[in-house]
Order: structure tokens, then C-alpha cells, then sequence
């Protein structure tokens, strides 16, 4: 069977089809602009998850979490100093912050699930704030750019070693090599079953499909071990 390509949306065959009857797109995700306002939860949440969301520096992380959020963003930005550039490679040339701490966001899904998206720090340095964030978590979304693949191999392991289910979003930058599906997976040594999404982390509809999909692939889990 030829090999397919990554194209805007997502990876064919990353997910089922259709959705479980609970999970949805939220309002902002159909109403661009129209997140939820305020602070509080609606009535209608019946669940919530615990999500990371993980990658090598300068891959989109905070830009995703900031897109998606019905709430203000918790940011934990840092200027990045001349010594922690020797020690800091990867991402753009141009970035000058960095995630010290952690990112934090929050969105509802079908107004019956809230997400609660946790945004680790790209370099293998925070490694021991990073497994504090993956306690009670239930999955990660990764982001990886396909400009560098290598550099998300330590999140991907960190995720292995934890044993947390994650899906794979490649996040499109300007220039960004072309590979197909099958090459990616090599590349990224995924499981069969590991959902593989392109998304753009500016986009609110795009980054929405991705933690869908990561959605759709925890509740499959949750079923074939029940």
C-alpha cells in the first residue's frame, strides 16, 4: 500500500472516523472567538482530565496551549540568558523566551469534559519538574517539528519510560520538511496505534482536531483494558 502523506488536517487513519457520542468540538473550536467566558465551570461538566502537553524547545507548545485556552493562559515565560543559549539548542533562532515552570490552560470539550492542559518545559534540564507535571495525568499531546525530529526524541522516551498514552501532532512551520506517514512513524519508532496529527498551533480549529484526536486514543485505551 503506498505511503501517505501528512497533510493540513491530519494523518489519515490517526483516529476513528466519528467521535464517541461525548466528545465534540468546543465552542471556540466551531465559533472562533467564542470561548467560554469567565472563570467557572459550566453545570453541564461531567469529567475532567489531567493533559501534558510535551516537546523540544521552541516547538509550539506554549503558542498551542495559548490558542485553545477559554481562559487566560497561565505562562511561565523567561527571558533566555546567554548561558542557558549554550545549553539551550534548538527551536527558533529568533525565540528569546522560554518556559521556566510550566504552561497552563483549560478547555471544555462538548461542554461535558474539560481538558486541563499542562505545558512542560522543552529542555531535558527541567526533566525532574517535568515528571512532576505527569502525575495524575491521563495522556500527552507532543508536538514535534519535522525541521528536527531528532530533537523530540527525549520527550517521546520521557513518555514511554511514564507509560502515559500520548498522540503525535507534527506542528507545521514555514519550510517544514514534507514526510509521509510511514516515515514519520519509522522515524519516531510510534506504535501502530499511536495517533499521528499535522496541526498549526496558531490555529484554534487545528489544535482542537489534535487533542480530539489524543481524546478519541485515551478513551480507545481505556476500553480495550476494561
Amino acid at each position: 500500500m503506498a505511503s501517505k502523506a501528512v497533510s493540513d488536517d491530519r494523518v489519515p487513519d490517526a483516529a476513528p472516523a466519528a467521535p464517541p457520542a461525548s466528545v465534540g468540538a468546543p465552542a471556540s473550536a466551531t465559533e472562533p472567538g467564542a470561548a467560554q467566558a469567565g472563570k467557572y465551570l459550566t453545570s453541564s461538566v461531567a469529567g475532567a482530565a489531567k493533559i501534558l502537553v510535551v516537546g523540544p524547545l521552541g516547538v509550539g507548545k506554549t503558542t498551542l496551549i495559548g490558542t485553545v485556552s477559554e481562559i487566560r493562559p497561565l505562562s511561565t515565560e523567561a527571558v533566555m540568558t546567554r548561558a542557558g543559549a549554550r545549553v539551550d539548542t534548538g527551536g527558533e533562532r529568533a525565540k528569546t523566551t522560554t518556559t521556566v515552570a510550566l504552561d497552563f490552560g483549560r478547555i471544555t470539550i462538548d461542554d461535558e469534559l474539560v481538558l486541563y492542559l499542562f505545558g512542560t518545559p522543552g529542555q531535558q534540564r527541567f526533566l525532574p519538574a517535568w515528571r512532576d507535571l505527569a502525575k495524575g495525568a491521563l495522556g500527552a499531546l507532543a508536538l514535534i517539528d519535522t525541521r528536527d525530529l531528532a530533537a523530540s526524541f527525549g520527550a517521546l522516551g520521557n513518555l514511554e519510560d511514564l507509560d502515559l498514552p500520548f498522540a503525535v501532532a507534527v506542528n507545521v512551520f514555514p519550510g517544514s520538511p514534507q514526510h509521509t506517514e510511514d516515515d514519520l512513524r519509522t522515524a519516531l519508532d510510534l506504535l501502530p496505534n499511536t495517533p499521528l496529527i499535522a496541526c498549526d498551533a496558531r490555529d484554534a480549529h487545528s489544535s482542537v482536531r489534535a487533542l480530539i484526536a489524543l481524546v478519541r486514543h485515551l478513551i480507545d485505551a481505556a476500553t480495550e483494558s476494561s
